[in-house]
């Protein structure tokens, strides 16, 4: 029996429709090395894991007893595998053919601990899918540009077009599809379940680094990816989830921003 080189892992809450999709990409053009797919289910109510288990009989289910975020679902789903490549996939994403094998072979020929593919809307637009480590300026600049791109302001659309075509070493890239070598992800600690939303895959690839290991942004691989869906149907960012991950990364990482940042989502939420 040949040995499984890579686990597929896809986090799901309540999103039967898009979860089937991307599972019928997958299935339809699947990665030419050994692979596994497996889908971790945090407690959805939209009979999700009947539809997986009914439809894609080769899939593997784990259900979890309650909504436990995506830090710790994905964490789940490592701990419950042992290829030595494992990909975190959001359930909003469409992968084409070769996608997933182009980006293992960047990520072994650059020797890096993770990478991240080129992300593009429905529409085919180029999301910007890596950056520097969090600061409010560095956050402040790049979500400037992202608004930009979003409004169809031509001049952001060809930055984010440049910016997401060359390959290049990063301090941190999505996870709504990120690439990580087991025992690169094993030393760095798995991802931080103190995160339910938002930021553990930043926090995930500072201790990657931390450990020596190197992020690699590989455009050579595109996935599309229906940006918000994987939260269940919901608004692309939640305000209490991602207040709350915001603050715990700078608590964690730069604690001397934690008092303005809470004065300023304070003055921000003041009608």
């Amino acid at each position: 029996m040949t040995a499984t080189a890579l686990d597929i892992i896809i986090v799901n809450y309540n999103t039967a429709q898009d979860l089937a999709a991307c599972l019928r990409s997958l299935l339809a053009a699947p990665p030419a090395r050994p692979h596994h797919i497996l889908v971790v289910d945090n407690a959805s109510s939209d009979g999700s894991t009947d539809v997986v288990r009914r439809d894609f009989p080769s899939v593997q289910v784990i259900a979890l007893g309650r909504n436990a975020g995506f830090a710790a679902a994905n964490n789940a789903g490592i701990r419950a595998t042992a290829s030595p490549m494992v990909l975190l996939l959001n359930s909003d994403t469409l992968v084409p053919a070769g996608a997933i094998d182009r980006l293992c072979d960047r990520l072994d020929a650059a020797g890096a601990a993770a990478a991240g593919p080129r992300l593009v809307d429905a529409e085919g637009h180029p999301e910007l899918s890596w950056g520097p480590m969090l600061t409010p300026f560095a956050e402040w600049r790049q979500g400037r540009l992202v608004r930009a791109a979003r409004r169809g302001d031509p001049s952001a659309r060809a930055r984010v077009e440049a910016l997401t075509s060359t390959e290049r070493t990063v301090d941190w890239v999505s996870g709504a599809c990120l690439l990580v070598r087991r025992d690169a992800a094993v030393a760095a600690g798995l991802l931080d379940e103190r995160y339910f939303m938002y930021e553990e895959d930043v926090d995930f690839c500072a201790a990657l680094r931390k450990g020596g290991g190197r992020i690699l942004f590989a455009p050579a691989a595109t996935i599309t990816h229906l940006r918000g869906r994987s939260i269940g149907g919901a608004v692309p960012r939640q305000p209490s989830h991602y207040d709350e991950s915001h603050l715990k990364f700078y608590g964690k990482h730069a604690p001397r921003w934690v008092p303005w940042l809470r004065l300023w989502k304070r003055l921000r939420r003041r009608p």
